[in-house]
């Protein structure tokens, strides 16, 4: 995917970067020392495509965050809860008539699927059909960042949930809706064309989301239809762990020890919910023209060439059946040596199913009842040490998902420290690009952006590599890299990606501190150490040997490094590192994190 073209105007020719004038765009219009300016660079949020005004407003001012912090506001998650407690008693004593809906969206398997298994169950007791449709929306897409190849997979994903659904006789109806604000009446109108009167999906935690269903709650009781929305994304739901002051953790470690007592204390939490039951029979006839539909063309703003669909496709096989053996496979050959493989990104050591838990074709649910089952002990943070690393980073999933809940402006373009907004970014976009592009003079940074732009995917450990790279060492926007991440990122979840960005850049919930800044070149000869990762995805440095593979120019390697063509470094490290420091003491006006 291309990297967006740089607006005109923007410091005259060449987008290089500017400080912007400071103005405040949302909250409160009484003024706050919180909101007075509302940051360095807000003009640049959206000049550089990081607020996307065609469906977002401007940024928000700091005061407004402080404002969901102290409970001032009503968060969507609130929002939508209410919906479905206030509206509970009238949903109850709708009768169900002709059939019942499960729409799909984030979960796109029939093993362990909670919303799917109540519709099932409710369809079954009365007799009725159960009917699954799913919404194909190039708005939201657009809007989410959702990735070419992400997509790709999604609507691959589809064919063989339908045909998984069709041996069951249970039609999946799928449509294409330009504009994503008519989703819901197109909902409604689709449930009262089969006579359903319930319609059940799971929860999913970003805030149009949120914002939607809670809406969507209430106008379908006006209307004789039970909408009826259950968590299933996380083991643990939000809201079910709070600290000894009745907060919402904001640093994983007690989180994790509060997760893992929690469960210990409902191991019911794991059992795994049975796929949906065989519909009646004449439901094949009766919707007939639902199960000839095919599956709609990719959306034009997300359509990928033919060598990337071949490409992508070889590498991503969708569906439930692949992530059940991915998984299967890990548990058996590989979990046990995970905590010290998981960091080698030349090793095949780690699990990759997580395109298969953003699409939902994998619950974190069956993912931690698997681990469990195959560890030495039922107990989550005991037994074999590998198995036990997995689950803690099985977790972090979860974690970011209740940060989300709990601090839903880190989900309209605000850091979770919203005083980080304060740090004057750089735009220099030429440096951006040589991010993107892998040419930044750093083999690690650079094999880990090319197996991005290649397999859509990155090894986690380069994750934090790369992010680091971008936020402190060339100090540009950690917001910019973000989206390219999820512009990229077959497996891209909004949650998991900005909480590791917002780790990387000391931005987030629970981060490194910001004067710790990785040494690209210490971690390149940690956890690459004979250079494996970086001659696999960098072939102008595939003739260097020894430990000059991780700095080519000042090892030795010079002249197979010029003749092939790889560049040199973007910036020094030191120097990138001491004005990283300035610019976060002089932002945050302090010297600690």
């Amino acid at each position: 995917m291309p990297i967006r073209k740089i607006p005109k105007g923007v410091n005259g020719t060449n987008g290089t970067k500017r400080k912007a004038e400071s103005r405040s765009t949302d909250g409160p219009s009484k003024k706050t020392k919180s909101d007075i300016p509302v940051h360095p660079g807000t003009e640049q949020s959206e000049e550089y495509y990081i607020v996307d005004r065609e469906f977002y407003p401007p940024e928000m001012a700091n005061s407004r965050c402080l404002e969901y912090n102290e409970n001032k506001l009503p968060r969507p998650i609130e929002v939508f809860s209410a919906a479905q407690k206030e509206t509970k008693a009238g949903r109850e004593v709708i009768p169900v008539r002709d059939a019942v809906v499960h729409w799909f969206k984030c979960d796109l398997r029939l093993q362990d699927n909670k919303g799917l298994y109540l519709a099932s169950k409710m369809a079954k007791s009365k007799g009725v059909p159960l009917i699954c449709m799913y919404i194909i929306s190039p708005q939201d897409f657009k809007a989410h960042m959702t990735a070419p190849a992400r997509v790709d997979f999604i609507l691959r994903t589809l064919e063989v949930l339908k045909e998984d659904l069709a041996k069951l006789d249970i039609p999946l109806y799928v449509e294409t809706i330009e504009n994503r604000k008519e989703i819901p009446s197109r909902i409604f109108e689709m449930c009262e064309k089969w006579g359903a009167s319930h319609l059940f999906a799971n929860i999913e935690y970003e805030v149009d989301e949120l914002r939607r269903e809670a809406r969507m709650t209430r106008t379908a009781l006006e209307k004789g239809l039970n909408m009826t929305v259950v968590p299933d994304t996380c083991v643990v739901a939000p809201g079910e762990l709070q600290s000894q002051t009745g907060r919402q953790y904001a640093v994983y470690t007690p989180w994790f020890r509060a997760w893992v007592a929690y469960l210990h204390l409902h191991m019911d939490q794991l059992d795994l919910f049975d796929p949906p039951a065989h519909n009646p029979s004449g439901a094949r006839e009766k919707f007939k023209d639902t199960f000839a539909m095919k599956i709609p063309d990719t959306p034009e703003n997300k359509k990928l060439t033919d060598e990337e669909k071949k490409r992508f496709r070889s590498m991503w096989p969708p569906g439930e059946h692949e992530a059940q053996a991915r998984l299967k496979k890990f548990l058996e050959q590989k979990a046990a040596k995970y905590a010290d493989m998981r960091n080698i990104p030349s090793e095949n050591g780690t699990a990759v199913v997580s395109v298969h838990f953003a699409s939902g074709t994998l619950s974190a649910r069956t993912a931690i009842h698997a681990a469990r089952n195959a560890n030495s002990s039922k107990k989550l943070d005991a037994g074999i040490g590998g198995i036990m690393t997995w689950i803690s980073e099985v977790a972090w999933r979860d974690f970011y998902k209740h940060v989300l809940a709990q601090w839903p402006f880190v989900c309209m373009n605000k850091p979770f420290k919203p005083e980080y907004t304060n740090i004057e970014w750089e735009y220099d976009m030429d440096t951006f690009k040589a991010w993107c592009e892998g040419r930044t003079g750093y083999p690690i940074v650079d094999a880990a952006m090319r197996q991005l732009n290649h397999m859509a995917y990155m090894h986690n450990r380069c994750r934090m590599i790369v992010a680091s790279f971008l936020a402190k060492d060339l100090l540009i926007d950690w917001r910019m890299g973000e989206r390219y991440f999820m512009e990229h990122l077959i497996d891209g979840d909004f949650a998991s990606n900005n909480g590791g960005w917002g780790f990387s850049a000391s931005t987030g919930v629970d981060p490194q501190p910001y004067f710790r800044i990785f040494n690209p070149l210490l971690q390149s000869e940690k956890f690459d150490t004979d250079g494996a990762y970086i001659r696999k995805w960098v072939p102008e440095l595939r003739e260097v040997t020894g430990k000059a593979i991780h700095d080519p120019y000042n090892r030795g390697a010079k002249d197979i490094a010029e003749k092939n063509g790889y560049p040199r470094v973007v910036v020094d490290h030191k120097v990138g590192r001491d004005r990283a420091l300035a610019k976060y003491k002089a932002g945050l006006g302090r010297d600690t994190a």
